[in-house]
C-alpha cells in the first residue's frame, strides 16, 4: 500500500507493541500508561474530601500542594462566582481591571518587605520562568554581564526549559538535555550548611553570579527535603556582601505549608525575586505572580523600548483567578491562620512521632503541616517501585497518597480533622511490601 505523502515522514507506533486503546483520549501528567489503571472520576469535591465514583477519598496532597483551606472553600468560590457575572478574559497588555489591581496590592501587603512589583502569570513553572528572565534582564539592563546562576541539588522549579534546567538532572527530562543551560549546583545543605554556604560564597565572589534560586527550607519533589532556616539566612547574607539577587521559589512552600505565610519568614529574609503559585488562589483555580524588589522593576524602566521586560501569556491576571486570589489573600490578612497551621503541624507530628517507632520507616521529618518519612526498601528515589503500590494501598482505603518513590508525605489541606489524620497515616502504616 502507498503511503499518502502528507503521512509518509510521521513515526508511528509499532503495530506489535501498540498503547492498549481505553476509553479516555486523555494523556495524564506523570503517568505511565502501560502500567497504571485507568483512574476514579472525581464528582464532587469539598473540604478535604473527594468524592470518586469508586467512593469518598481523603485528599491527604492537597491535589498536588495547591489547596490550602479546603476544596471550594465558600469565600473562594463566591468571588469567583460574583466576578464570573461581569468579567471573563481580558487582555492585560494595554488594560488593567480592579481584581488584578486589588490582588497586587494585597500581595505586596504580605510579602516580605521590599517586594513592591507583581508580574502575574499562570503556573508554577511559568513564575519561575519569570524570575529568571527578570533576573538576567536586570543584569543585561544595567549593562553589567552577570549571567551564573547557582541552584541546590535535587531542587525542583518546574517542567519548562527554563525550570528544569535550575532544577535536578535525571530521569525527568534526560531526554531535554541538549536543550537546557548549565548552572552552578550547590550541594543540598547538611547539618548546619556550612559546606553549601562556603561553596556559594566561593562562586559568588568571582562577579559573575546573576542570582541564587531556592526553595525555601523544603526541596519538595526533590523528597520533601528539608534544610534549617539558619541556610536561608547564610544565602541571603552572602547574596548581599556580592550582589547576587535571591530568588525563592515559594511555589509549594508559600501560604503556609511551612508553618509560616511564607517559608522566608522563619529566616527572617526577604528575596529580590519571589515566585508564588498553587496556594495563591486556594488551589481553587490557576493563577502565578512573581514579586520583585523596586531594583529589579526599575532595571527595567526606561525609554528605550528594547529594556521592556517581554513576557506575556494569553491568561494574564486573568479576572476570575485574581478575584479568588484577592478572597485567599483577605483570608489571610484577617488573622487567625496562625492558629490553624500550629494546629495541623501538632496533629502531623503526633502521629509521625508514633510511626518513627515502627522499623520499617525511617528519617521522619516535618516542617510545618509538611509531614514526610521514608518506607525501607530495595530500591530509593522516585523510581522506586514501591511507591506506585503504596499509592494504590491507601486508595483502596480511601486515601489519596503520591508517595515519591520510597518517601511518603502528608501535605493535607488546613481543614483536615485528627480523625481524617488517622485515617490518612493509619493506611499508611498498614502497607505491608
Amino acid at each position: 500500500m502507498t503511503v499518502p505523502a502528507r503521512h509518509a515522514d510521521r513515526p508511528h507506533a509499532d503495530r506489535n507493541h501498540a498503547p492498549r486503546r481505553t476509553d479516555s483520549a486523555v494523556w495524564r501528567p506523570f503517568t505511565q500508561h502501560a502500567t497504571e489503571p485507568p483512574p476514579p472520576v472525581v464528582t464532587h469535591a469539598a473540604g478535604v474530601h473527594l468524592t470518586t465514583d469508586r467512593g469518598v477519598l481523603i485528599d491527604a496532597v492537597s491535589s498536588w500542594w495547591v489547596i490550602t483551606h479546603g476544596h471550594r472553600h465558600p469565600p473562594i468560590m463566591d468571588a469567583i462566582r460574583d466576578t464570573a457575572e461581569h468579567l471573563d478574559q481580558v487582555i492585560f497588555a494595554g488594560l488593567t481591571h480592579a481584581p488584578a489591581e486589588d490582588l497586587a496590592n494585597a500581595l505586596v501587603g504580605l510579602a516580605p518587605p521590599g517586594l513592591t512589583r507583581v508580574f502575574y502569570s499562570d503556573s508554577g513553572s511559568t513564575s519561575v520562568e519569570v524570575a529568571l528572565k527578570m533576573a538576567l534582564g536586570f543584569w543585561r539592563n544595567t549593562d553589567r554581564p552577570r549571567h551564573r546562576i547557582a541552584v541546590i541539588e535535587h531542587g525542583y522549579h518546574g517542567d519548562t526549559i527554563g525550570t528544569m534546567s535550575v532544577g535536578e538532572r535525571g530521569v525527568f527530562n534526560a531526554s531535554y538535555e541538549p536543550l537546557m543551560f548549565s548552572v552552578d549546583r550547590l550541594p543540598f545543605p547538611r547539618g548546619d550548611g556550612a559546606g553549601t554556604l562556603a561553596i556559594f560564597e566561593t562562586l559568588a565572589a568571582t562577579g559573575e553570579m546573576a542570582a541564587v534560586i531556592a526553595e525555601p527550607l523544603v526541596l519538595g519533589a526533590g523528597g520533601m527535603l528539608m534544610y534549617p532556616p539558619e541556610v536561608l539566612a547564610g544565602l541571603r547574607a552572602i547574596c548581599d556582601r556580592h550582589g547576587v539577587l535571591m530568588i525563592a521559589d515559594e511555589v509549594m512552600t508559600g501560604w503556609g505549608r511551612t508553618g509560616r505565610l511564607w517559608a522566608c519568614d522563619h529566616a527572617g529574609v526577604a528575596p529580590d525575586i519571589l515566585c508564588t503559585s498553587k496556594g495563591l488562589t486556594g488551589g481553587a483555580i490557576p493563577l502565578a505572580a512573581t514579586l520583585a524588589t523596586e531594583a529589579v522593576f526599575h532595571a527595567h524602566w526606561s525609554e528605550d523600548r528594547a529594556k521592556t521586560f517581554f513576557h506575556s501569556s494569553s491568561y494574564t491576571a486573568n479576572p476570575l483567578a485574581c478575584a479568588a486570589g484577592l478572597a485567599n489573600a483577605r483570608i489571610w490578612a484577617e488573622g487567625g491562620m496562625q492558629a490553624r497551621l500550629d494546629a495541623v503541624g501538632a496533629m502531623q507530628g503526633d502521629r509521625l512521632d508514633e510511626l518513627a517507632r515502627d522499623p520499617r520507616f525511617a528519617n521522619p521529618r516535618r516542617t510545618g503541616t509538611i509531614a514526610a518519612i521514608d518506607l525501607r526498601s530495595d530500591s530509593e528515589g522516585y523510581m522506586a517501585a514501591v511507591g506506585p503500590r503504596l499509592r494504590a494501598h491507601a486508595l483502596d482505603r480511601g486515601v489519596l497518597l503520591r508517595p515519591l518513590g520510597n518517601t511518603v508525605y502528608v501535605l493535607p489541606p488546613y481543614c483536615v480533622t485528627a480523625a481524617d489524620l488517622d485515617a490518612v497515616w493509619g493506611a499508611v502504616a498498614s502497607f505491608a511490601d
